[in-house]
């Protein structure tokens, strides 16, 4: 298989430079550990059926957090894909016409923050056993939060915490 230059800017792709202000800041709360080692291996969006079980570990200062979501079998994942270019406006994809960013589910985007609905297959101490993931091993991890919770109008799920 041959290697896509992924910093490359294809024809009909505009760039754009970021402003130099910082608006937010955010905190890792762990790490993602998958069998993806570069893009080209990561499938196009994860599958929570018959995609590769992936560990998801969590920073000591957050093991608490996890109190209660063995009551779920899906949660949403929300992470920094680290290593994407920033500063495009349109893409290409490949075999399409060019499209702004905000129209495609790439990982190129100003805040290249990606979610993923992943089947919860196991609770370890401080982490999380998944399914569903379409990331670099490594990926640093946002944020975790249930697929739906008692409080999230009424929809069938498998299960459900209490708390």
């Amino acid at each position: 298989m041959i290697a896509t230059d992924w910093l490359a800017t294809r024809p009909g792709e505009t760039e754009q430079a970021l402003p130099d202000r910082q608006d937010a800041h955010l905190v890792f709360i762990g790490a993602i550990r998958t069998p993806f080692a570069t893009r080209d291996q990561c499938p196009r969006q994860g599958d929570a059926e018959s995609g590769p079980e992936c560990r998801v570990e969590i920073d000591p200062l957050w093991h608490a957090a996890l109190a209660g979501i063995e009551g779920f079998a899906h949660l949403d994942l929300l992470y920094w894909m680290h290593r994407a270019r920033r500063d495009l406006v349109t893409q290409t994809p490949r075999g399409g016409e060019p499209l702004g960013t905000f129209a495609l589910r790439s990982p190129v985007r100003p805040n290249p923050i990606a979610l993923s609905r992943v089947a919860l297959l196991g609770v370890e101490p401080g982490a999380l056993i998944v399914r569903g993931l379409d990331c670099l091993d490594g990926t640093p991890l946002l944020d975790i939060k249930p697929n739906r919770c008692q409080h999230s109008p009424a929809v069938p799920e498998a299960r459900h915490a209490t708390a």
